[in-house]
């Protein structure tokens, strides 16, 4: 008695959870909707269709940028690309898409790759010509080549900056993943587009869930950005006092001869 009396408690918002893990007939009858059953077949879904959104995205933008910085050429590529991206709405890439392939599961996912991959690419870019030219010119006075250099270098000093733009693709993704419901991909986003369908409660269950994932995903790869930091950028941050001051670093004196 516990438990529905919390659900009432919280009005819609316990309705949504109710959603989520108990069935109920829907609004217009005849069939049965919610529960973990259903709702971790459409989670399952849509984590589906975006990590295939990220992975192509990522395979794709995060060569190019790291070329594209490690040359010194393509800001404007980069920018452009960035700017294109994020302005063409996710539907017409659907819709478009349509003419070529039809509905379906590798129409969302090209979709979202499409929308995955400029934060990527600029970050990846922005990550690698922020490296520090000094630290360059003394890889190449070590007699490190160009790709040793990239790999060896310019990428493990970037992958903060990189994991930065893939935190903000992955919640991009998730997020919009809820419009694949438009192209026949049954994700999250069903109740969310089919109100008639699952009523209120599950729209509002429904964006419970995608936000879990989402907020869980961002932290996840946060985590993860924290890790791949090197030490020594670690220790550059920490160098700052409380009032925002940068500690100097103490360099040798040289000796008079």
């Amino acid at each position: 008695m516990i438990v529905p009396t919390v659900l009432a408690f919280l009005g819609d918002f316990g309705e949504g959870l109710d959603f989520i893990f108990h069935e109920r007939e829907s609004v217009s009858g005849g069939v049965q909707v919610g529960g973990l059953g259903q709702v971790g077949g459409l989670a399952l879904t849509h984590v589906e269709v975006s990590a295939a959104a990220m992975a192509l995205g990522t395979a794709l933008a995060a060569p190019i940028g790291l070329y594209l910085g490690h040359k010194g050429r393509g800001q404007f590529i980069a920018t452009s690309i960035s700017n294109v991206g994020r302005a063409v709405p996710i539907l017409a890439l659907i819709a478009f898409f349509i003419a070529f392939i039809g509905v379906g599961f590798t129409n969302v996912a090209l979709a979202l790759t499409l929308l995955a991959i400029p934060p990527i690419l600029t970050n990846t870019y922005v990550g690698v010509r922020q490296v520090d030219r000094d630290v360059i010119d003394a890889a190449e006075g070590m007699g490190m080549s160009g790709s040793q250099i990239i790999w060896r270098v310019r990428l493990p000093l970037a992958l903060p900056t990189f994991f930065g733009g893939v935190r903000t693709s992955a919640v991009s993704v998730l997020a919009t993943a809820t419009i694949a419901p438009l192209a026949n991909v049954q994700t999250l986003g069903e109740p969310v587009l089919n109100p008639q369908t699952y009523g209120f409660p599950g729209t509002i269950g429904a964006s419970i869930v995608v936000a879990l994932i989402t907020l869980g995903t961002d932290a996840g790869l946060g985590v993860v950005q924290r890790l791949v930091t090197p030490k020594g950028i670690k220790l550059a941050q920490g160098g700052r006092n409380a009032k925002g001051f940068s500690i100097p670093l103490v360099r040798r004196r040289e000796q008079p001869t």
